[in-house]
C-alpha cells in the first residue's frame, strides 16, 4: 500500500489539518447531510470508514450519511489530490449551540507530506516564501475551491475557507461584504446565487 494512503500509519495522522470548512448555516439536518455526501462524491473520495485506527481489512464501510457521521464522529477515506497521489482524508461536522453547522473535509499533513512533498514546510514550522508556498498549495486550494462550489449547487452555505488549519479562524458574520485583501488563506464568498473564490495570495 502506499504509505499516504495507510490508514494506520500514525504518522499519517500527525501536524494538523489543511481543510476546505464549510459554514453552513443554521442548524439543519437535511443540509449538512445533503453537503456531506455532495461533498465526498464529488471529491471522488474511495470508501467510507468510521476509524483510522483498524486496517480496513478488519472493518466494514459505513454509508456516507449523517448518521455514520454522528455515530463515528469522522468519516474518513481516501482521495486523490490533482497531482494523483492518493492519501487519506476525513470529514468532521461541528454543531455550534445557537450558531451555524460547519461541515470540515480534511487533508492531514502527516499524509499529506507524503503525497505531496513540499507541503512538509508546514509541519516544521517554516512556511517559507509565499511564492514557494503557493506553489504546491494553489492547485490544491483550487481543487478544494471546486468542491466547495459543487457543494453551493446542492445545498448554499454562508462562508468557505481553505488552507492550514483554517476552521474557526473566521465567520460569515465577521467577513461580511469586507473579506480581507492580504490572504494566507481562500474564502468562497457566496452573492447573488453564485460563489466567489479569492485564492490564498501568500
Amino acid at each position: 500500500m502506499i504509505e499516504s494512503a495507510d490508514f494506520t500509519l500514525a504518522d499519517n495522522w500527525y501536524g494538523g489539518f489543511y481543510e476546505l470548512a464549510l459554514e453552513l448555516g443554521d442548524t439543519s439536518d437535511a443540509r449538512l447531510e445533503t453537503a456531506l455526501d455532495v461533498l465526498w462524491s464529488a471529491a471522488g473520495v474511495e470508501g467510507c470508514y468510521g476509524s483510522h485506527r483498524i486496517p480496513l481489512s478488519d472493518q466494514q464501510a459505513v454509508p456516507c450519511t449523517l448518521a455514520s457521521l454522528e455515530r463515528s464522529s469522522h468519516l474518513y477515506g481516501v482521495v486523490r489530490l490533482p497531482n494523483g497521489a492518493p492519501m487519506v482524508c476525513g470529514v468532521v461536522a461541528v454543531r455550534e449551540d445557537n450558531g451555524p453547522d460547519w461541515l470540515d473535509f480534511y487533508l492531514p499533513l502527516g499524509a499529506l507530506g507524503r503525497a505531496e512533498p513540499r507541503s512538509n514546510e508546514h509541519m516544521v514550522g517554516d512556511p517559507g516564501s509565499s511564492s514557494v508556498s503557493l506553489a504546491w498549495r494553489r492547485p490544491i486550494d483550487d481543487w478544494l475551491a471546486d468542491l466547495g462550489a459543487r457543494v453551493y449547487t446542492a445545498v448554499d452555505f454562508r462562508l468557505g475557507l481553505i488552507g492550514n488549519e483554517v476552521s474557526g479562524q473566521t465567520d460569515a458574520a465577521t467577513i461580511a461584504a469586507n473579506p480581507p485583501t492580504h490572504r494566507r488563506i481562500g474564502y468562497l464568498i457566496p452573492s447573488d446565487g453564485q460563489v466567489r473564490y479569492l485564492p490564498a495570495a501568500e
